[in-house]
């Protein structure tokens, strides 16, 4: 598929008071994807986005919604534009005299022309997707830091916007709300299609839900293109800056972090080629966890994830290695074990899951049904990891199912 820019940044300067934030930005947004745009702190990654809604001009360059000049736009179509967008605010941006409620409905009110029953109901499907439907009488000086993110993060959605910018939208959560937000933003992109351009310091976290990855440095972008391709960049500043951000363990379930997987996959694959010592590796993925988090909420989907990888890491042993692959994917590593070994830790997971309350104290969702796969592969010594790993997704088969 032809990737399609929608917004793009050519040489784009800003400089404010006298430090030059943006320095010859070129920049492609492409349409229906989410974009992270990652670097240090002062990179001038929160002003490279208020180029982008039009809250700053630049002072020199261009930029372009679906290759026309936003510069040459008339007044009118740059109010249009304008409607296209929603922003959510490093700082939350919440009216203090406004309650939950009344924050969340303001956009609705200001661009459409809807019922107050319509808009009522708009707001409370927001409120209780984001774990927020308690709290919905409350003012903002009432709420935590963590909850006033998620009422922010409602009001940009309650619109049902094409292009969504947002500025740190997890900063001051805890591990599974952070994670719930990251999968709310992944989950209502794929729903709805809209363009995602995301500022975050979440790595690797935000790698999970973007399709694309831009580096702000020195105000240039040093680097552009996809998760993978930037965990394994060469350049010295865009290397150092991942590795020092990038925590051993994932921050959610505990088990180690996705690189820390990838190398010792790696290792495992030289020790084979080597000392000719097989290994296998298992691919396992809670398969409707997206459907958690339409009928639960994400934090409960998040939850649910967690406990499994509690699961999971109880059945390995001190020289197995399990690491988060994906939103809802554990990869394990197996040193010296066959296939047909690696299916026996399948079964002994299975059973441990059906012998024991698989999500423990969370409140089950009476009817569901949660269903986890497994794919099992050997290592072969003319293979690389990615191959092994695409025949691993290739031999998938659910191994547990528990119905509420």
């Amino acid at each position: 598929m032809t990737r399609s820019p929608l917004i793009q940044l050519k040489d784009v300067v800003k400089t404010l008071g006298a430090n030059r934030v943006l320095n010859g930005v070129n920049l492609s947004i492409c349409r229906g994807e989410i974009t992270a745009i990652i670097g240090k702190s002062g990179s001038g990654k929160s002003v490279l986005l208020k180029h982008v809604i039009g809250l700053y001009e630049p002072d020199g360059g261009a930029i372009l919604f679906d290759g026309r000049l936003r510069a040459a736009m008339t007044p009118a179509e740059r109010r249009a534009l304008k409607n296209k967008f929603s922003y959510v605010f490093q700082d939350t941006a919440l009216f203090d005299f406004l309650n939950v409620f009344e924050n969340v409905a303001l956009p609705l009110k200001e661009r459409n022309a809807l019922s107050l029953a319509e808009v009522s109901r708009r707001v409370r499907d927001k409120l209780h997707q984001l774990d927020l439907h308690d709290v919905e009488d409350k003012y903002p000086a009432q709420l935590s830091g963590g909850m006033k993110k998620r009422v922010a993060l409602a009001r940009a959605l309650v619109t049902d916007p094409e292009i969504v910018l947002f500025d740190e939208p997890t900063t001051g959560l805890d591990p599974i709300r952070k994670n719930a937000v990251h999968s709310m933003i992944l989950d209502y992109q794929r729903r709805f299609g809209f363009t995602g351009v995301v500022v975050s310091h979440e790595i690797p976290d935000i790698f999970f839900i973007s399709q694309r990855v831009a580096m702000l440095d020195e105000g240039r972008i040093v680097f552009e293109g996809g998760p993978d391709e930037i965990q394994e960049a060469a350049a010295p500043e865009v290397k150092n800056f991942i590795q020092g951000l990038e925590s051993p363990r994932d921050d959610l379930t505990g088990i180690a972090s996705h690189s820390i997987g990838q190398n010792r996959l790696l290792q495992e694959m030289s020790r084979l080629q080597r000392y000719r010592i097989p290994f296998s590796i298992v691919l396992l993925a809670m398969d409707n966890l997206e459907d958690v988090d339409r009928i639960a909420g994400h934090v409960v989907a998040q939850t649910v994830f967690k406990a499994f990888a509690n699961h999971v890491t109880q059945n390995t042993y001190i020289t197995d290695t399990c690491f988060r692959f994906d939103i809802n994917k554990i990869l394990v590593v197996l040193p010296d074990t066959n296939e047909e070994q690696a299916r026996d830790f399948c079964r002994k997971l299975s059973r441990t899951m059906q012998s024991h309350a698989l999500f423990g104290s969370i409140e089950p969702v009476k009817g569901f049904c949660y269903s986890v796969s497994a794919g099992v592969a050997q290592a072969n010594k003319d293979s690389g990891p990615d191959e092994l790993i695409a025949a691993a997704g290739q031999r998938v088969a659910v191994f547990y199912e528990c119905r509420n």
